[in-house]
């Protein structure tokens, strides 16, 4: 979901840098085999991601909701020298594709791959993270905010992605998803503990500081 004219989003687009050609053909892939494919970050918001992270250089990475690992992968391209991306995917039949793509990039020993249920597994992993990327089930975005914020660095980021969910977070009826959605930003804006901003990037992106 883009909110700009398509026009605009085509020239954004065009004076981003381009993806790499494995990207290029993960999301290919994504598009052809897998439902709901639009959950893929694609060359544009992958180029965020990747830049993101270059920029904090972090040593450790959480993200929670893998797909297809489109994201991962341009994350953990700014990790630290001795840097380790966790990515929990909850998804079974994705974690052989998964895992190869990974392979392929070169990041098999950057990037462990957890299959289950984030609520479950993020308790036993035992890290301290410089940056959370959220992009899992919006139903329980609040409940991972919490999970993580403790084993979060002072200073350290959480970026949660679809936090506009097609504009309605704005709109007075609400369903189930854009109800939590629009709690978890409430949350955040509210949380003392934290700077945020939001950005219309795509399907909306906020960038949390642990302050």
């Amino acid at each position: 979901m883009n909110f700009l004219p398509k026009s605009i989003i085509n020239y954004a687009e065009a004076h981003t840098t381009p993806t790499s050609d494995l990207l290029k053909k993960l999301e290919r892939e994504t598009w052809v085999k897998r439902l709901h494919a639009g959950m893929v970050s694609g060359g544009y918001q992958g180029q965020f991601l990747r830049m993101l992270s270059q920029m904090i250089r972090p040593k450790r990475v959480l993200e929670i909701g893998t797909f297809t690992g489109y994201s991962a992968i341009c994350l953990a391209d700014g990790l630290s020298e001795d840097g380790l991306l966790h990515t929990i995917e909850i998804n079974e039949e994705l974690e052989n594709p998964i895992q190869t793509y990974f392979d392929a990039a070169g990041l098999s020993n950057k990037i462990q791959l957890h299959i289950g249920n984030a609520l479950e597994l993020i308790p036993g992993i035992h890290e301290e993270f410089d940056l959370v990327f959220i992009d899992a089930d919006k139903i329980n975005y609040s409940r991972y905010y919490d999970l993580v914020f403790d084993k979060l660095k002072t200073g350290g980021y959480i970026l949660a992605d679809n936090v506009l969910w097609f504009g309605k977070v704005t709109e007075n009826q609400q369903d189930e998803d854009t109800a939590a959605l629009h709690a978890f930003n409430e949350k955040v804006q509210k949380d003392p503990r934290v700077e945020n901003v939001m950005l219309t990037v795509r399907d909306g992106l906020t960038l949390i500081r642990k302050t």
